[in-house]
């Protein structure tokens, strides 16, 4: 189950020198520019945070995102993580170009709920700021934050101030509420040391809660730390829920080990990954269309990375399309199914919008199947959903699947267990987990297996069949994986288990007239050798021997040691007999009882362990049956 939280994030957003930092201060009483740089020009370069307490509601955090277009990077890194938008548009300027490409960037990213601040309206007339009013109703209509309330203000004299607080608090009333999956995500937007403490992180925790004391783990570098202390609003605290800005002290990690875009989670939780399947929005104003493979920059949660877009549907989108993409990064993100994203280059904003798939494979362009699969991964029901991820990413384990759909585990396992009764996914055991494939995948696996197998036999007939570790790496199956999946493959009668190896129901070995005759001129010779002293020189091929041994005419007990069948029987039989009557028998008994050499006494004895029929105790054997 989804449980709610109100709990809210508000960014403030606009073209530089708008007013964006001293509207902040004085609705909150807290300046948010921190860098001495800041203050000395006036100018906010990186991510600034605040809070208000609003009636009718718990404290708000503010974050106050740079406005020059210089640093729109660092405003990406801290935008992703709000729930509405306070667009500061200067009434003595009006709308500007960062303000439009803010407003892009919030509609990218989903952000819709949002407020108008007209600010330094104490430097205009009323008529001049009700024209600002109506050019930025016009910049607003279409988009989704059309109709948003617009509110004069003034900083300096306070004007409006109250109008502005009310307007967030309605606004806010309607805004969707944060969720909490179980799956706490705490995209990292500033790292530092305490004097005292160590090191701390910050950002705005999405889909789960984080509490002192819990294990967590940074998802791109893996390394792992537990949580020594929260503060949420400069507030101690034991807990803090999603939609939370937090501040983290972690153990054991060093602060410069720790870069903007990491995610801090729970261990398991979150793979990084250098490739992701996209629902693509192109901006209808860039100069030029997009291009199959161009290079762009690609911000998503707080992280930043170069990579390519590789266009699924054409070699190229022009402004104002929507189209299938897949973004091929050079370092890895941490991100989930359903994350918002946004591509740039040269300084300019070209396109978002939302991830579908985070771990995509390589695909064929223009393929219908695949552009049907990513409809239903943006669009389809929960099964229909997770029967795609399942197949595409199968097996798969619980908490990925989770992941991949944006549910809770139990909801997941719930879902999993229906469509595991109607045959629309397949559930592995691995040991005390279970993992998941879809009945396609499945299906893929099983016919990969079979034609292997089968190839095995027609380059080899005389063999038993594939060895088991070859055909585990054909089907590029971990060991622990392997082991299950051959298991349910022998179980269904798809194939059969021959010890090392594994064949086809229908596969009977079979010899050339070449090898054919090795085989008879070898039983030949045993027959007329002494049967406990075979030859041990010119002997068959492997797969000759393999062959023979399948057949039941001869026991391999040694490198270089074969006993016909019948031989072999008599052997055990005696060997069981004495030692029924003395306890024991050693090597020098057997070698003295088949009037034969300690080779083959030797060869046996250790054939005879490894068939689990006796067992080594000092210098001699017991039957295992006596113990």
């Amino acid at each position: 189950m989804c449980y709610y939280f109100l709990m809210f994030v508000i960014g403030a957003a606009g073209h530089v020198d708008h007013g964006k930092s001293t509207l902040v201060e004085a609705l909150t009483g807290i300046d948010p520019d921190r860098l001495a740089a800041e203050k000395e020009r006036g100018l906010t370069i990186d991510l600034g945070f605040a809070w208000m307490t609003i009636p009718g509601h718990q404290d708000i955090s503010i974050i106050d995102v740079p406005g020059h277009e210089r640093f729109v990077n660092n405003m990406l890194a801290g935008v992703g993580g709000i729930d509405m938008a306070m667009l500061v548009v200067a009434a003595d300027e009006s709308v500007m170009p960062q303000t439009r490409e803010h407003l892009a960037i919030l509609e990218l990213l989903g952000i819709s709920p949002a407020v108008v601040a007209i600010t330094k309206s104490d430097l205009v007339d009323g008529e001049l700021a009700e024209l600002v009013e109506a050019e930025v109703e016009d910049l607003l209509e279409g988009t989704g934050l059309e109709g948003a309330r617009c509110i004069r203000v003034s900083a300096a004299t306070g004007r409006g101030l109250t109008d502005l607080t009310e307007a967030i608090a309605a606004t806010l009333s309607d805004a969707t509420q944060r969720r909490d999956i179980g799956r706490p995500r705490l995209p990292v937007d500033r790292s530092f040391t305490m004097t005292g403490f160590g090191t701390v992180v910050t950002g705005t925790l999405i889909d789960g809660p984080l509490g002192v004391g819990d294990e967590v783990e940074l998802a791109v570098s893996g390394a792992r730390s537990r949580i020594r202390g929260i503060q949420s609003h400069r507030e101690a605290a034991e807990s803090v829920m999603p939609g939370s800005r937090a501040a983290v002290n972690l153990t054991g990690i060093a602060q410069d080990a720790i870069e903007r875009g990491e995610v801090l989670t729970r261990p398991g939780l979150l793979r990084p990954t250098e490739s992701m399947d996209v629902r693509l929005k192109v901006l209808k104003d860039i100069p030029r269309p997009l291009r199959h493979n161009m290079h762009v920059t690609v911000h998503t949660g707080s992280a930043e990375t170069v990579g390519r877009l590789r266009l699924l549907e054409a070699d190229s989108a022009r402004p104002g399309d929507w189209t299938w993409a897949q973004l091929k990064l050079d370092a890895r993100v941490a991100v989930a199914r359903g994350d918002r994203f946004v591509i740039r280059s040269n300084q300019s904003t070209l396109g978002g919008g939302s991830i579908v798939d985070a771990h995509a494979p390589r695909h064929r362009r223009r393929h219908d199947p695949l552009l049907r699969m990513l409809n239903i991964l943006e669009s389809g029901s929960v099964r229909e959903v997770l029967s795609v991820c399942a197949d595409r990413h199968g097996p798969v384990d619980l908490a990925s699947l989770a992941a991949m759909v944006e549910l809770s585990p139990e909801q997941t396992a719930s879902e999993l267990e229906e469509m595991e009764l109607a045959g629309e996914v397949v559930a592995i055991e691995t040991g005390a987990s279970r993992t998941y494939i879809g009945a396609a995948g499945w299906d893929r696996i099983a016919a990969d297996a079979r034609r292997s197998v089968s190839a095995h036999h027609r380059r080899f007939p005389a063999r038993r069949g594939e060895p088991k570790e070859e055909l585990r790496s054909r089907l590029r199956l971990s060991p622990a994986l392997f082991g299950p999946v051959l298991e349910r493959l022998v179980a269904t009668g798809m194939l059969v288990a021959a010890g090392p190896a594994v064949r086809t129901p229908d596969h009977v070995p079979s010899l050339s007239a070449d090898e054919q005759d090795q085989a008879d001129r070898f039983l030949t010779a045993l027959r007329e050798a002494d049967p406990y002293s075979p030859p041990t020189d010119n002997l068959p091929g492997e797969d000759i021997l393999d062959m023979l041994e399948d057949l039941g005419l001869v026991v391999r007990a040694g490198d270089a040691v074969v006993f016909s069948a019948g031989a072999f029987d008599r052997m055990t039989e005696a060997v069981r007999a004495y030692t029924q009557e003395h306890g024991s028998i050693t090597v020098a008994d057997v070698r003295d009882l088949f009037g034969t050499s300690r080779k083959y006494a030797l060869a046996l004895l250790e054939h005879l362990d490894r068939c689990r029929i006796t067992r080594r105790v000092g210098d001699a054997r017991v039957m295992r049956e006596a113990t």
